[in-house]
């Protein structure tokens, strides 16, 4: 009988990929990759709920069904959920309400979501190391390892100063360059070997200098040099910018200009490295309105240009975010 009771739940779980699936509303749930695959959409989601309000996907992650996902959020702390453990769902479906699975507080939102890097062999090349970014442009970089027991209760990630929230987390090789851009328009691209790892309880360093009343809006990993930085405003403007205009530059400083904000375009809303085989740009805005288009019709320009309209908005309309794919 005690050889029987040993058997984890775990055991009799199929190892498959799956996708799992989190949305604005607060709602999760997992489904078959195929269920995106079938209409051609790539890595990134789309509007994948037919709910009455369309709720929109916040994050889309690949991953295991036995993987450790990790949900980071605007307080700076880390929860664990095993992948097999949200409930499987179709396409359509709301999914479960996020506060079934995450002790979150009041006002506390997930701001990333990532499959926890494997265990790897010696001498294999991988994500080793998680690197945070706060909205006032406080930078951490620390072991993928030290999340490799996260309580259900949750976990320190990063302890914030008063004022300021968690935005990103982004797995990084160690050798990585890093781009932020803030909302006023600046940008500044560095090697994350600038920063050094830290423990959990640290509060990292500074990764920009900011003006009064701005604040970071961007943050991605340059993996291909060759690559766009594709920059949108919350009036609709957008534009792209080849990477190689923004050079390298030490961590701290208060970068250089990637767009002209103004009244008319409004202030940098979003950006996003674009990356093979990315194609499609699906823009939402504050009240709902959504559009999806060929990246290929937004121009490259220069960094110090206010590019042009993509999406029309009324007056008391904003860009709120976007997903490429």
């Amino acid at each position: 009988k005690s050889a029987v009771r040993e058997f984890a739940e775990e055991d009799l779980i199929p190892e498959e990929e799956t996708l799992v699936v989190v949305t604005r509303g607060g709602y999760i749930k997992r489904v078959k990759p195929e269920s995106y695959r079938v209409q051609k959409r790539g890595g990134r989601g789309l509007i994948g709920m037919e709910t009455k309000e369309e709720d929109v996907v916040e994050h889309l992650v690949s991953a295991n069904t036995h993987s450790d996902l990790l949900f980071f959020t605007s307080t700076g702390k880390v929860f664990q959920v095993k992948a097999y453990e949200i409930p499987e769902a179709s396409r359509i479906s709301k999914g479960k309400a996020i506060f079934n699975f995450l002790s979150l507080g009041q006002n506390e939102t997930i701001m990333s979501v990532l499959a926890a890097p494997k265990e790897r062999r010696k001498g294999e090349r991988g994500l080793d190391f998680l690197v945070m970014v706060t909205k006032d442009g406080v930078i951490k970089k620390i072991e993928g390892s030290a999340f490799r027991d996260v309580r259900r209760s949750g976990l320190i990630a990063l302890t914030l100063k008063t004022g300021d929230a968690l935005r990103w987390v982004k797995l990084t090789s160690g050798t990585n360059e890093i781009i932020l851009v803030t909302k006023l328009g600046q940008a500044i691209r560095f090697s994350e070997k600038d920063v050094r790892a830290m423990g959990r309880q640290a509060a990292g360093v500074h990764a920009m200098r900011l003006k009064k009343n701005d604040e970071v809006v961007g943050m991605d990993v340059i993996t291909e040099p060759g690559a766009n930085l594709l920059v949108m405003m919350a009036n609709g403007y957008g534009k792209k910018t080849p990477l190689k205009q923004y050079k390298r530059q030490r961590r701290g400083g208060s970068g250089i200009k990637t767009a002209k904000v103004t009244p008319k375009t409004g202030h940098v809303v979003v950006t996003h490295v674009l990356t093979e085989p990315e194609s499609q740009i699906v823009a939402i805005s504050q009240r709902g309105q959504v559009i999806r288009t060929e990246l290929s019709a937004i121009p490259t320009l220069g960094r110090a240009t206010q590019g042009v309209r993509i999406m029309r908005l009324d007056e008391s309309d904003a860009l709120a975010s976007i997903t490429t794919f």
